[in-house]
């Protein structure tokens, strides 16, 4: 019976009741971009998630060393029962990142996490080289399976943008890759006719494109929606025009069709403060616009 009751338990963590992982990039500083997240503030932000529609179950986090990140936002997000899509910061920080995961899988296991991400547009950034980057990967995975409790169900993987992963140089990190996290933004894709009618195209043009370029990477690894979203301010670029109104109709375009088809992190939660914003609330934690899918 323990054994049965184990497996359940397992079974539920692997396979989320709503099929696909729902959530919010959270950065690891508050809406004024410089001062770090208190244990308090991450409480707040997984609280105030629960509250919208959609059965959001999840969160992405950008570092785990840098601002203290997971040590306080961990006890928060088990409680909340949210689970985390782990950042690891691939330059400086590197090995505090890394010791900085480890030390959390050891405190409280396996059961918290949703996937690994080793680093976040480096490859469009050009910070390392394809060959580097796919080392770290090896590199953090090999070392949480080293930890009790670790199964390779605990997904390592990147996390850049569709450009990067289409770049066949870049070919050598996607086969180092458990998953391929892709960042779309069709508001800054200034080169095509990127007004708000055309956005689901461009977004869904963008994830065939990530697929593809997997497949023809020779991985098997399953392409993730890691970052996307409108913003409810900002200046126009090209077609694109910013505000509530087209953040609130590409929700209802992508949000509602991209989270009962594939593991999605909407971008933004609290950047209330930035021009452009792509936060879904304000500076009261008030929803902007209806998320109702």
């Amino acid at each position: 019976m323990r054994f049965l009751h184990a497996l359940l338990s397992l079974t539920a963590f692997l396979h989320p009741t709503s099929a696909y992982w729902k959530g919010f990039n959270i950065k690891s500083n508050l809406a004024d971009g410089v001062t770090c997240k208190s244990a308090s503030d991450w409480s707040q932000a997984f609280q105030l998630m629960k509250t919208f529609p959609n059965k959001i179950n999840s969160a992405r986090l950008y570092s785990s060393h840098s601002c203290n990140t997971l040590a306080n936002a961990l006890p928060a997000a088990i409680s909340s029962d949210t689970r985390i899509l782990v950042g690891i910061l691939t330059e400086d920080d590197y090995d505090a990142e890394k010791g900085a995961l480890l030390a959390a899988v050891k405190k409280y296991g396996f059961g918290w996490i949703v996937a690994v991400s080793v680093g976040s547009e480096d490859l469009y950034r050009g910070t390392t080289s394809p060959s580097a980057l796919a080392h770290q990967i090896y590199d953090v995975r090999g070392m949480l399976s080293e930890v009790s409790g670790y199964t390779s169900e605990i997904k390592v993987g990147h996390v850049d943008t569709t450009n990067a992963w289409t770049n066949t140089s870049n070919r050598e990190v996607i086969r180092a890759c458990d998953f391929v996290g892709t960042d779309i933004y069709p508001y800054f894709q200034t080169k095509q006719e990127n007004s708000i009618n055309n956005s689901k195209y461009l977004f869904s043009e963008n994830v065939q494109s990530v697929k593809k370029a997997v497949v023809n990477a020779g991985s098997e690894a399953s392409v993730w929606v890691t970052e996307t979203g409108w913003p409810v301010n900002g200046t126009t670029k090209n077609l694109a025009v910013a505000n509530v109104e087209n953040a609130k109709t590409y929700w209802d375009k992508v949000a509602c069709s991209a989270f009962s088809s594939m593991n999605t992190f909407w971008f933004t939660l609290q950047d209330y403060y930035a021009v452009p914003s792509f936060a879904v609330v304000d500076v009261n934690d008030e929803e902007l616009f209806d998320m109702n899918c």
